[in-house]
């Protein structure tokens, strides 16, 4: 933790706003409306870097000095972005080396966002000369209250394949294997298909190639991208610190359903404020689960409150059919947001722009001005959200967590594996689900963090898994916790190597289980549970070692095999589904598995409502979001206030369809 707050006073409300899009006497008319909506903050100077610094080392700050000075003027709190995702023209045409090149090798041209190769000097070197001058100028700029450091890094260019990134490859690897051509050969076994390198000129990135590609190299290859573009963000962060040692500095994560080249945590430690950007997918029915999923992960990565850095009003631009938002449903949305942990609801963006390539992105203010149904609800919900400052730095509290490891989902999604239909993050979501239709608070835990608070552990999926994680959740079992664990878990090391001697590798003795052989399924097949239900995806043939059989496969070739075992160990019980149940067998398996461990289940309100808890220092927070329109009425304590209404809540609250309370309430200690 550290010190560096943002400053803005209760939940942070606005967007990013680009008034360079626009003539200068739009401006006024901006900052007026933004008042009327509630705004206290918007991000600015996202994508300026041409106007910023027309030609190398020649800067005109004109522009954003009125900007700052006009938002400052109306109580407008700026947080204030480094322009490097889109270098402008002249530095392509100087620097043509830094564009980036992909796996086929092709180069690409500039004339979008984030074209540049993250290893290229030339880029870090105007990256920081931008950022530099941009601190020197504004660090004690009274609108500025934060940094917005890029954006949304690894977005387009996640990976660049060209020569120079091969050598900064080469040199992350040395690092790693400790300058011992050896160890990288040990772990990447290049003794298979006459892979052994006996110069470490000779490594290059994961290129296009005849066949499938080793999967330790592209494992370490996901790890270096990762940590490629950490070090632009801390170089760019420690120029701003450096200028202004007060002001925090973030950058806009992507924890969403799209998006997984950056490993967060090792990310997290290094922003003073967390944030994140979320869009819902449109062919998503019940979008409202990722967007819960995405901020307790988002609550975890923080260790608390976070910032919603963009999401959007109505339809977004790049997906295949863009859908507008149903009525209500931008203000459920943001509601949901902060009953998640979110300390800030921002928007991409203040004005729908009349060209470019997101022409098409709906806006806080739309296209249609202020006689428009976005335009009422965003002036609602900044009412609302003022209403709400009580609620800020409040937090969660949950006695189960998930396991969640990017090591992990990029691992079992390389190719060559059982089976391509095994997606990490709808695993994930598969067992989640059901604890948020029940209520129960979520963390995320990384495989080695601390599971001290949490009576519940559950590794839906964790094929990969070192021994300090195996070591970490099986004392946590010993010790008396209940761990449950998902098929394909434990199977490979850090380096990619299968853990011999059966499946579950890493976890055979905790589970009390082995398994010799895997039979995954075809995307129509079924098999018939035991004791009631299906399972789908997987099946594996499970021998017991000390477990007991829950429920065992009731046809097909594993008839009879076990399929979700319980097993004894020390003070705890660790768990086992080697399979996919279908959603209400899957509810059913973790509601008895909560039940054993003693946790409950949250408040009673129809399917469809959401209920929340945020816990503040003097008062809990209980949001009730009704996301299916048929209204409810949940138990609170005897007392309360809905907040939003200020009306009293006695014993319960009742929620109109489609809409959002929330409620403070006398502190309920278990």
């Amino acid at each position: 933790m550290n010190d560096r707050t943002l400053s803005v006073p209760g939940i942070a409300y606005g967007g990013d706003y680009n008034p360079e899009q626009w003539p200068e006497e739009v401006w006024a008319e901006d900052v007026r409306l933004m008042r009327e909506a509630g705004v206290n903050m918007v991000s600015v100077g996202i994508f300026s870097w041409a106007l910023m610094e027309p030609s190398e080392g020649v800067y005109d700050f004109s522009r954003m000095d009125r900007i700052l000075d006009l938002l400052h003027e109306n109580g407008i709190a700026a947080d204030l972005a480094t322009p490097t995702a889109a270098p402008p023209a002249w530095f392509f045409r100087a620097h043509p080396e830094a564009l980036p090149v992909d796996h086929d090798g092709r180069t690409l041209s500039y004339g979008s966002r984030q074209t540049f190769c993250p290893s290229s000097p030339a880029y870090r070197e105007a990256a920081l000369r931008i950022a530099g001058a941009i601190a020197d100028r504004y660090a004690s700029h009274p609108a500025v209250r934060m940094w917005h450091v890029h954006n949304e890094y690894g977005c387009h260019n996640a990976a660049c394949y060209c020569d120079t990134s091969a050598a900064s490859f080469r040199r992350w690897l040395r690092a790693r294997y400790g300058d011992d051509l050896a160890a990288l050969n040990d772990a990447w076994g290049t003794t298979f298909w006459s892979q052994w390198y006996y110069d470490w000129d000779e490594v290059l990135p994961p290129r296009a190639t005849g066949a499938v590609p080793n999967p330790t190299h592209q494992l370490d290859w996901r790890r270096f991208c990762s940590d490629e573009l950490l070090s632009l963000y801390t170089a760019e962060r420690d120029v701003l610190r450096e200028a202004a040692p007060a002001i925090p500095a973030t950058t806009n994560f992507m924890v969403m359903f799209n998006f997984d080249a950056l490993d967060y945590w090792r990310w997290a430690p290094e922003l003073d404020v967390v944030a994140n950007d979320h869009y819902l997918r449109s062919t998503d029915p019940e979008s409202q689960i990722d967007i819960a999923l995405s901020g307790d992960l988002m609550r975890s990565l923080a260790g608390g409150p976070w910032l919603l850095m963009e999401h959007s009003t109505g339809a977004v631009n790049w997906q295949p059919v863009n859908r507008a938002k149903t009525a209500g449903e931008l203000r459920r949305n943001a509601l949901a947001h902060v009953a998640h942990g979110a300390d800030g609801i921002c928007y991409f963006q203040w004005r729908a722009a009349k060209a470019g390539a997101e022409q098409w992105h709906s806006a806080m203010l739309p296209h249609a001005g202020t006689d428009s149904q976005i335009w009422r609800d965003v002036v609602r919900l900044g009412a609302d959200l003022r209403t709400l400052a009580e609620v800020r730095g409040s937090t969660g509290t949950a006695e189960v967590a998930v396991v969640w490891d990017w090591d992990a989902r990029w691992a079992v999604e390389l190719p060559s594996q059982p089976s391509e239909r095994l997606r990490y993050l709808d695993v994930v979501r598969a067992w989640y689900e059901p604890l948020w239709r029940a209520g129960v608070a979520v963390d995320f835990v990384r495989p080695d963090g601390d599971l001290s608070a949490y009576k519940v552990v559950l590794a839906p999926s964790l094929y990969l898994v070192d021994d300090t994680g195996t070591a970490n959740l099986t004392a946590f079992a010993e010790a008396g916790g209940t761990l449950a664990v998902g098929f394909h878990s434990g199977a490979v090391d850090e380096n990619c190597h299968v853990r011999l001697g059966g499946y579950p590798g890493a976890f055979r003795e905790l589970l009390g289980v082995s398994t010799d052989e895997l039979f995954p399924l075809l995307p129509e097949e079924r098999v018939t549970l035991s004791a009631g239900g299906q399972g789908s995806l997987w099946s594996e043939r499970v021998r017991l070692a000390g477990a007991e059989a829950v429920t065992s496969y009731a046809d097909g070739p594993l008839a009879g095999v076990p399929a979700v075992t319980r097993h004894g160990y020390g003070a705890g019980t660790a768990w086992y589904v080697a399979t996919l149940p279908d959603p209400d067998t899957l509810a059913g398996l973790l509601g008895r598995i909560r039940a054993e461990a003693g946790v409950a289940s949250g408040r009673v309100a129809p399917a469809g409502v959401e209920v929340v808890v945020r816990r503040g220092a003097d008062a809990d927070y209980v949001f009730v979001i009704d996301h299916v329109g048929g209204g409810a009425e949940v138990p609170v304590a005897a007392g309360s206030v809905e907040l939003l209404s200020g009306k009293p809540a006695d014993g319960t609250v009742v929620v109109a369809p489609g809409e959002v309370a929330v409620v403070r309430e006398s502190r309920r200690d278990a």
